[in-house]
């Protein structure tokens, strides 16, 4: 839908400015007289086809978000009113998309909307988890400390992910290179140097053969691996989005050898982060497990939170459900028994999240430090591979000539 900025003045006569959706401009004019502003002027911002398609297309990245959440944070604590602060974050933040968002929650706080409400219009960008711990800071009259506490844990969340995609780049790379130029020469070198051997009429060894068969089947079937390999992504994709086949994939995840432990890991500093601040927040125990719930990325943890929520309900310890679940180490059961006890949840959270969190670090580090030989190992193996299967027996047939 097009966009257009505008800036008009308040009944009170003071002016702002902002983003504004419509079809048209006379709708967009329209709607802002709705909301009892006197236009000084209105201008589309984006009128081409395509950049409405690409505007479609675009979404807002957590890095914005957080970006925005640390501002207004900032501008909350120096005590700049709401609206006020809203106002001039719509010209900080980079992206177009929020820009529209934060200026309609703006143009609804200003009416008369709690700002809880206003961002629960736009969940695709403020999820559950923000939108409560927002509605616990109105409550009890502390926004301003709530949107820094919300600040520091959207930007440990986002360096925590942002850490472990880095240290995922590397070995994918090299992983992708490996598998690019093993192709490559399979369908283009091999077949040039077996063609060699094969018109010389002498006995390949087995390696040699294998060799031949390999790439004999990638030079005439690629392309159907190819098709098949984009067919199983989407499979894979789609069966996901099951239930069923999410709780699979996940259950699979926690099994995989060494990253196994590192998805468990950060399942566990999801849960034990977001549990914490709205805990702290102010949210009652058993809203808060079910937020963290949709929050924790993990089937398997969902299944065991959700069965707590129940037993919390019923009267239960929070650590009923943890203590005889196979995911869930014992430690952290035991924690969460005795802080519930001792009336230090909260503490015994933190402890938790800092805890796991120096955990991932060390599991990061070790992987990449291991990441170095392992290519050099796979490297070493493929070339000894090759001089089996080939330059033997050219060394071979070249002695018997």
């Amino acid at each position: 839908m097009p966009e257009f900025a505008y800036k008009a003045k308040t009944a009170e006569n003071v002016t702002i400015s902002g983003l504004v959706q419509a079809a048209t401009e006379d709708l967009a004019a329209d709607s802002l007289r709705e909301r009892g502003l006197t236009i000084v002027y209105l201008h589309a911002v984006s009128s081409s086809v395509l950049g409405q398609s690409l505007d479609v297309l675009k979404r807002v990245s957590i890095r914005d978000v957080v970006v925005f959440s640390r501002q207004l944070a900032v501008l909350v604590s120096a005590n700049v009113p709401l609206v006020q602060s809203l106002r001039i974050l719509i010209t900080q933040t980079p992206s177009r998309h929020l820009k529209v968002i934060v200026s309609e929650v703006a143009d609804d706080v200003e009416a008369g909307t709690k700002f809880s409400v206003a961002l629960a219009k736009h969940k695709r960008v403020f999820d559950a988890f923000y939108i409560n711990i927002i509605r616990s800071g109105e409550t009890s009259g502390k926004l301003d400390e709530v949107l820094e506490y919300l600040a520091n844990q959207l930007e440990k969340d986002y360096d925590l992910t942002s850490r472990i995609r880095g240290a995922m780049i590397y070995p994918v790379f090299i992983l992708s290179g490996l598998v690019i130029v093993g192709f490559l020469m399979m369908t283009f070198v091999v077949p040039k140097i077996t063609t060699i051997l094969q018109e010389s009429g002498a006995e390949l060894p087995i390696s040699t053969r294998l060799l031949i068969w390999i790439s004999d089947f990638l030079s005439h079937y690629w392309l159907l691996l190819l098709l098949g390999g984009i067919a199983g992504g989407i499979g894979l994709f789609f069966l996901i989005r099951t239930k069923e086949g999410r709780r699979t994939w996940d259950t699979v995840k926690l099994h995989v050898p060494i990253f196994g432990k590192l998805f468990q890991k950060i399942a566990l500093v999801r849960f034990s982060r977001s549990l914490h601040t709205l805990i702290v927040g102010g949210v009652n125990l058993p809203q808060a497990l079910t937020i963290t719930a949709d929050v924790v990325g993990n089937e398997v943890y969902r299944k065991v939170i959700t069965d707590t929520i129940r037993e919390v309900e019923d009267g239960n310890p929070i650590a009923s459900v943890f203590l005889h679940s196979s995911v869930v180490p014992f430690m952290v059961a035991q924690m969460l028994n005795v802080g519930e006890k001792t009336g230090r949840l909260d503490h015994v959270l933190e402890k938790l999240t800092n805890f796991y969190t120096r955990e991932i670090d060390n599991v990061v580090r070790n992987l990449v430090s291991l990441i170095e030989p392992l290519v050099i190992g796979m490297m070493g193996i493929a070339v000894g591979l090759m001089v089996a299967a080939v330059i033997l027996p050219l060394y071979q047939l070249s002695e018997n000539i």
